[in-house]
């Protein structure tokens, strides 16, 4: 079962009434909108995965989807860009350089450009098509672990503004996927090309590092 419980962050107040759509990473469909209840709350039949929480058609969350999550709105309308609870902001700007080696990823109309290994030139191009163009292009099929793993990276940088550690991902899957799947070993197994910390950052845009591997 997975919940979305909605309320108003200045007063608490249940947001009653409000369509609340789920979209699902791993293959991109939307379930049909449920309304909240009186205590804001809608509840959906369908087993822990990774995805997208819509509110009134905007962007409010995205992540692991398992459990009650809430939600909290300044107001009904504030901006998708204010809306996901990331402090943190994504680097931008081009980190091109003379004579850099660089690819070609097509997303889209749009030619994205990424270095010689694959990161990003300008952090600011990534999205969801890019993560999906770019595992093609490695080789990869991205399933709903993958995209924990995306959304996880990305909402660390976000809310401490550097890469996260092999070390910190291995503590914090066991405890949602268990010791097997929350492995090492099989981080790097679902990550074949440079294991989570260099493939993984590769898919979620972000630079490459020069911690752990």
């Amino acid at each position: 079962m997975i919940a979305v419980r909605i309320s108003m962050k200045a007063t608490h107040e249940p947001l009653k009434r409000a369509p609340v759509v789920l979209r699902l990473d791993a293959d991109g469909s939307e379930t049909p909108p449920v309304l909240t209840d009186r205590a804001g709350l809608a509840s959906f039949d369908l087993p822990p995965t990774s995805g997208t929480i819509l509110v009134s058609g905007v962007e409010r969350y995205e992540g692991r989807l398992d459990g009650e999550i809430p939600i909290e709105l300044w107001s009904i309308t504030q901006s998708e860009r204010d809306s996901r609870g990331l402090p943190g902001e994504f680097p931008a700007g081009s980190n091109a350089y003379p004579s850099m080696t660089t690819r070609a990823v097509q997303v889209g109309e749009r030619t994205i450009l990424t270095d010689s290994e694959g990161y990003l030139v300008d952090p600011s191009d990534w999205s969801e098509d890019f993560a999906r163009a770019l595992a093609d292009q490695e080789g990869l099929v991205l399933t709903e672990e993958h995209w924990e793993v995306i959304r996880f990276l990305r909402a660390r940088f976000a809310r401490n503004g550097i890469q996260t550690t092999v070390r910190d991902m291995i503590a914090h899957f066991r405890d949602v996927w268990g010791r097997e799947r929350g492995s090492n070993r099989y981080l790097h197994q679902i990550f074949p090309r440079g294991g989570p910390q260099k493939q993984g950052n590769r898919l979620a845009g972000l630079l490459r590092t020069k911690g752990e591997h």
